[in-house]
């Protein structure tokens, strides 16, 4: 049973997570732990920082004692959600889907407590497995008798629709979504459902089945939907998606969404993401500098994602790319997995091995081997400034070579043309 100290939707309101919520839920939450579920649609390669904001609702209900469960889309992801959605959505192979299923699984495990040992360790479940044996017999006389389409057609994600055209597929799809929540409370005693705004009329068609199918008493809860102060849409950078797959938005790129975030963001961030408390954010906020707090969360943040050595790789490259004291010393340290990413933040031109290994002059390196300057005479003029260093050493011999000897962990090179040209050639 919740604490007044640690109530659930308490700790939503504070964070300005709350943006409908179904009667009743607080004396609900109040009764013992309920177990609650979102469900996340396998439509992309991987989960975006939009829905860590779901994830984050679940690790809320998870820290005040109830009990967070997964739900991946399996089915619901081979249909299409039309909320949110301007036109149809192209369906993705069952192959594709069933790998993206795949590899939000495995994020998820980590960033939930999932410990057998936890008393209400997360669980995560697929609903694929409700309708793969399912006929549509079945469907439409166990499921779709019960929803009017009036009932229907009143939910906003259709209202969006009817001009553009929506398909019979994308506007059952609430019916399943719907299914899906009377299906959890037979099979586990889920009575809570979770998830955006733009979510709120799939839900309730899920409490309704409940209601009308087995005569239950089901709950809803949606957050706002996320936009960031200057009016753009939240998860997104000037370069796309900022996704939770390291391999799909690097770590450092990662920590610097963060902390290149417009100041006015910071307590919806704090808010949302921060597993700090009230008393600690609201100190944070009274006693330090916008920078420092972006510092601060950045690092917790992406501790958090992607693990305390990915971190202290971000660190790595941040000293090697701004830090002025970083000399040749600071670069040698450096791992051949901190230096790849370093290539994915300054112009990384590629060359064949060969030109490394049989020795090149420092002229050609620069013009014709990897386009940093763009002549032999540009080159020599740089280097007579005292402009060009290798691995941070400078360079002032015209007749200089670049042997296999300068390549870090043979495969990089780091050029600097003055403070500001960083590139790191890559053999």
């Amino acid at each position: 049973m919740e604490s007044a100290q640690h109530s659930f939707l308490d700790e939503l309101r504070w964070r300005g997570l709350i943006h409908d919520t179904t009667p009743g839920l607080e004396e609900h939450l109040k009764s013992g732990v309920v177990r609650g579920y979102i469900g996340f649609d396998p439509t992309a390669p991987s989960l975006t920082i939009g829905n860590y904001v779901q994830i984050m609702l679940l690790t809320f209900l998870q820290r005040a004692g109830h009990q967070p469960v997964v739900l991946m889309g399996g089915a619901t992801g081979r249909i299409g959600d039309p909320s949110g959605k301007d036109a149809e959505r192209d369906l993705k192979s069952y192959e594709e889907l069933d790998r993206n299923t795949a590899h939000q699984a495995e994020q998820v495990k980590g960033l939930l407590d999932f410990d057998p040992a936890t008393p209400n360790c997360a669980l995560l479940l697929n609903n694929l497995g409700f309708y793969q044996n399912m006929s549509v017999l079945d469907f439409l006389r166990d499921v779709g008798k019960y929803l009017t389409v009036n009932y229907m057609l009143s939910k906003e994600s259709v209202q969006r629709r009817l001009e553009t055209g929506i398909s019979f597929t994308e506007f059952s799809y609430q019916l399943l979504q719907g299914y899906d929540f009377v299906l959890l409370h037979r099979q586990h005693g889920i009575s809570l459902q979770m998830g955006g705004s733009d979510q709120f009329g799939n839900i309730t068609a899920g409490v309704e089945l409940g209601r009308k199918i087995d005569d239950l008493k089901l709950f809803a809860v949606t957050t706002p939907l996320l936009t960031k102060a200057d009016g753009t849409k939240f998860g997104k950078s000037s370069s796309g998606n900022i996704w939770l797959d390291p391999n799909m938005t690097s770590p450092y790129r990662f920590y610097q969404f963060w902390l290149n975030a417009d100041d006015r963001d910071l307590p919806k961030f704090l808010r949302y993401f921060s597993l700090k408390n009230r008393a600690e954010i609201e100190a944070l906020e009274a006693g330090e500098s916008p920078q420092t707090i972006k510092r601060i969360f950045a690092e917790e943040i992406t501790v958090r994602v992607h693990g305390r050595r990915e971190f202290e790789t971000v660190l790595a490259v941040s000293q090697l790319l701004f830090d002025p004291k970083a000399d040749a010393t600071t670069l040698r340290s450096l791992d051949a997995r901190t230096l790849s990413q370093v290539a994915e933040e300054i112009p990384s031109p590629a060359i064949e091995a060969s030109v490394v290994q049989n020795g090149v002059g420092i002229l050609d390196f620069l013009s014709e081997n990897t386009g940093i300057l763009p002549s032999r005479s540009e080159a020599k003029k740089a280097i007579q400034n005292n402009a060009i260093s290798i691995n941070k050493q400078k360079i002032s011999d015209l007749n200089a070579t670049i042997s296999a000897e300068d390549l870090l962990h043979g495969k990089y090179i780091m050029v600097e043309n003055g403070k500001k040209n960083k590139y790191l050639v890559q053999a």
